[in-house]
């Protein structure tokens, strides 16, 4: 499938209430649960979906579309979502739900034509990337996360779906 943004919009509006779904009331159990050693818990994966929210996505659109001279983005801190540890999940996701709303208002103002989803930007570690790479990616990432969820939730009954565990690939992924 080729990148549109009306489509993509539609699933950047859906995830904060798809992973509330998953998470909320939930207790520590499911929520601070990790596939292992240097893993990220669910928890860990909304405060990273909200670094995302502040740094990522809509400042990296700004730098594209400003064109200016200098056109690189900010390294992304892949460690900044641990600052969260100590808040409540609630409190996490409402705060995603709350940036992202702002964001996809800010994306919808764009009002971008495809002549600016062709603008480039300069990712630190691959080079030139297009706007429209940079929101395609946006939208692959979110539902990225939506499934890390799900699989490291679905890992803590590996063992206690005994034989069925063969037809779930879920759990030993």
């Amino acid at each position: 499938m080729e990148f549109d943004l009306r489509k993509g919009i539609q699933v950047l509006e859906r995830t904060p209430a798809a992973v509330r779904a998953l998470l909320s009331g939930l207790g520590p159990d499911w929520t601070n649960a990790t596939e292992g050693p240097n893993t990220w818990s669910p928890f860990d994966n909304v405060a990273h979906l909200i670094v995302g929210e502040r740094t990522d996505w809509i400042p990296r659109a700004k730098i594209i579309l400003a064109q200016g001279a200098d056109r690189k983005f900010a390294p992304f801190d892949m460690e900044a979502h641990f600052k969260a540890r100590g808040k409540s999940l609630d409190s996490l996701l409402d705060e995603f739900a709350r940036l992202r709303a702002e964001n996809v208002v800010t994306l919808r103002g764009f009002h971008l034509t495809d002549a600016q989803l062709a603008l480039e930007g300069e990712h630190p570690e691959f080079g030139r990337v297009t706007m429209r790479q940079l929101l395609a990616t946006w939208v692959a990432h979110d539902l990225g996360h939506v499934a890390q969820i799900s699989r490291v939730m679905a890992k803590q009954y590996r063992d206690a779906v005994g034989p069925w565990r063969q037809y779930l690939p879920i759990l030993d992924r």
